[in-house]
C-alpha cells in the first residue's frame, strides 16, 4: 500500500493520529476511543492523543462530538468550512401542549438555519419551533428548534411529530392494541389518545435533536 502523504499543516504526531483513525475506521467500521489511539501510537499518555485530536479538529480534519467515547468524525479538510454546513428550513411551530395549527408544515419556510450536519443523528430534514411546555421532562422547552426527520412511522417510545385531525404536536409515541397514545413529558398534561379507526392521524416525522436559541 502506498503510504499516505504527510499533510503540511500537521505535525508528525497529528498525522500519525489521523492515519490511525482512518485505518481503524476501515478495519472496524467505527472510530477508536482515546485509549486505543494512545496505545496504538505508543503515546505516553492519553492526554497526548487528546491534544492531537483537538488540533485535528481546529484544522478541519475531524469533528469531535462532546460526551461520546467514539465521537470522532472524519472531515474533508480540502473543502471550505462553509461547505460543511447543512441549511435546514424552519417550517413553523409544533405544539408541546395542545396541538396547533393545520398550516404548521405547509407553505414557505419562516427562515433557514445553517448547522453542522453531525448535530442530528439521524439527519434532520427540517426544523420546527416548539410552543408549550408539555415535553419539559425530556428537555424540550418552549422556543426550542427541534430537528425532524421525515418518516411515516416510528418505534414505540420514540418522540414524534404527529398530525391529529389536521393539527400538529410533538409527543412520545406509545402503541396499544386498537389505539395509539401520544404521551406528554410533563405531569400537568394528559396523554392524547388516538383511535386509529376514527381519528385522522399520521406521523409526520421523528424527533432527532434540538437547538436552543436563547
Amino acid at each position: 500500500m502506498t503510504p499516505r502523504r504527510h499533510h503540511p499543516s500537521l505535525t508528525d504526531a497529528q498525522q500519525a493520529t489521523l492515519d490511525f483513525i482512518r485505518n481503524y475506521l476501515k478495519q472496524n467500521d467505527m472510530p477508536p476511543v482515546l485509549a486505543e489511539i494512545a496505545r496504538g501510537l505508543d503515546f505516553p499518555h492519553a492526554s497526548t492523543a487528546q491534544k492531537c485530536l483537538q488540533a485535528l479538529e481546529r484544522k478541519g480534519f475531524v469533528r469531535l462530538l462532546p460526551g461520546k467515547a467514539r465521537g470522532i468524525h472524519l472531515q474533508d479538510a480540502s473543502r471550505p468550512r462553509e461547505d460543511r454546513f447543512l441549511t435546514l428550513p424552519v417550517l413553523g411551530r409544533v405544539a408541546a401542549g395542545v396541538p396547533v395549527g393545520p398550516d404548521t408544515l405547509e407553505g414557505e419556510a419562516e427562515r433557514h438555519v445553517r448547522i453542522d450536519p453531525e448535530l442530528f443523528r439521524p439527519r434532520a430534514d427540517y426544523l420546527l419551533r416548539v410552543q408549550g411546555d408539555s415535553m419539559i421532562d425530556d428537555g424540550i422547552l418552549d422556543g426550542d428548534l427541534v430537528g425532524v426527520r421525515r418518516q411515516p412511522d416510528a418505534e414505540n417510545g420514540q418522540t414524534v411529530v404527529a398530525r391529529i385531525d389536521g393539527e400538529v404536536t410533538i409527543k412520545r409515541l406509545e402503541r396499544r392494541k386498537g389505539s395509539i397514545r401520544l404521551l406528554p413529558r410533563n405531569p400537568a398534561y394528559a396523554p392524547i389518545v388516538v383511535h386509529t379507526d376514527v381519528d385522522d392521524f399520521a406521523i409526520e416525522g421523528l424527533f432527532v435533536g434540538l437547538l436552543r436559541t436563547a
